[in-house]
């Protein structure tokens, strides 16, 4: 059978990939793609030129089953989200499951480790990390008061995610839940507006509120002292 490469691609900066990373996507047969139109970006930075196969959270099971077959005949394949690690809050871990139940042991499923935002995040949050507590994005809608008591009530770091549409929304949802706790936000975490905002929960939401709620953003929660 053939080989299943999880490959982590740039958070923003298109700079951020490994020279690992560039050999194997000149190898492989054949690169699964959440946005086939955000790889090539990447692919035609590096003058790539490999097949791709969209790969995403709606794909049926019929694309799966395809994806086994290649691999059943001997292809080696690529796996990469829009950007950092595949498998962290995107559906790369539901096709790396399903290789496991069909081909068990013999599955060569090889990380080339890369970005992601969790980590970039923590490492400039000046907090505790040698654990933290990881939860994705909020819910939309059913859960939110169940998701922001489990940062409340964590007496580690908490990270989480969230768009441009709901960090308000969620800052003020965590600071009914934590009272007034220290936090970081990170926006566009590599990108040209990369800018960190460090401080109380009401301090940080004043500073966004006059500065620039767009963009992608990870949230770093201090554990309670207390």
């Amino acid at each position: 059978m053939g080989k299943l490469y999880i490959i982590a691609t740039p958070i923003g900066n298109l700079e951020d990939i490994t020279l690992r990373a560039l050999r194997i996507f000149k190898e492989v047969d054949l690169i699964l793609c959440e946005d086939t139109r955000e790889t090539r970006k990447l692919l035609a930075r590096y003058e790539i030129k490999m097949p791709t196969l969209s790969y995403h959270q709606h794909s049926k099971l019929q694309k799966i089953e395809q994806i086994i077959e290649l691999l059943r005949n001997g292809k080696n394949l690529a796996l990469v989200s829009d950007a950092g690690t595949p498998g962290i809050s995107d559906p790369g871990g539901k096709l790396v499951d399903e290789v496991l139940r069909t081909f068990g042991e013999e599955a060569e499923i090889i990380p080339i480790p890369g970005p992601t935002a969790l980590a970039a995040a923590a490492s400039v949050s000046g907090f505790p990390t040698d654990k933290f507590l990881f939860l994705g994005f909020p819910p939309h809608k059913k859960g939110r008061n169940k998701f922001f008591k489990k940062i409340a009530d964590s007496e580690v770091t908490a990270i989480f995610y969230e768009s441009t549409y709901r960090i308000l929304k969620s800052l003020d949802e965590l600071k009914s839940a934590v009272g007034e706790r220290e936090i970081v936000v990170c926006r566009e975490l590599t990108k040209m507006f990369e800018h960190f905002y460090r401080g109380k929960i009401d301090e940080v939401i004043k500073k966004l509120k006059d500065d620039d709620t767009r963009g992608e953003f990870v949230v770093v929660v201090r554990k309670n002292n207390n």
